[in-house]
């Protein structure tokens, strides 16, 4: 399985446009290729079809599509446009990036606590009436999250562990030495300088 997530760093309303419109494009790019591709999170701007953050599921057949789509996300990437948010602003580069984890799931996360509870969303009467929904808790590190996409258990069960795989993952990268931290700022400033991909105007066109 192949985790793509995209994120918008720090940056502002136009970055977070950016990820809306990037998550577009791949859907476009999975249909020729035979690719499933499932939201697993979506933290939403508060403006429509802008996010911080998406995390994507790729899956397929032939694994090797799936791999190398995600791999031509990774990376710092560039919207070049004209703020629709603020049009008086110059600012015309609207930067976001892209990290792909492969995810064996024979080796997803252990020392995993669940707990059932009532989906809390729309659904019918099948989802707020079963115990469907899963909170998950990794017991090492207290990190937790709630899933309840799906309507069986079983399913929420599996998103939790995918979930807390890529938190842990982050958190990683949190937790690295400030030399590391230093050596990652430079890396990501170099990126910013030589994005692995360019769009362009409000049709989001690769350049």
């Amino acid at each position: 399985m192949i985790l793509l997530q995209l994120s918008s760093g720090q940056g502002p309303v136009e970055c977070c446009k950016a990820i809306g419109l990037a998550l577009r494009a791949i859907e476009k790019e999975c249909r020729p290729l035979d690719v499933d591709l499932s939201v697993i999170e979506a933290v939403p701007q508060g403006q429509k079809g802008c996010f911080k953050s998406v995390l994507l599921k790729l899956e397929s057949a032939d694994m090797n599509k799936a791999r190398q789509l995600g791999t031509s996300w990774q990376g710092g990437m560039l919207w070049i446009c004209q703020s629709r948010f603020r049009p008086k602003n110059k600012r015309k580069n609207w930067f976001f990036s892209g990290q792909m984890f492969e995810v064996n799931e024979a080796e997803l996360v252990d020392g995993v606590t669940f707990q059932t509870c009532r989906a809390s969303g729309a659904g019918g009467q099948h989802v707020n009436t079963t115990e469907s929904a899963v909170r998950a808790v990794h017991n090492d590190t207290g990190i937790s999250v709630r899933v309840e996409s799906e309507r069986s258990q079983h399913a929420n069960k599996r998103l939790a562990k995918i979930m807390l795989f890529q938190k842990l993952e982050m958190l990683k990268q949190e937790q690295m030495t400030s030399q590391d931290k230093a050596r990652w700022q430079q890396h990501m400033d170099l990126e910013r300088g030589n994005p692995v991909k360019t769009f362009k105007g409000e049709k989001f066109a690769l350049v």
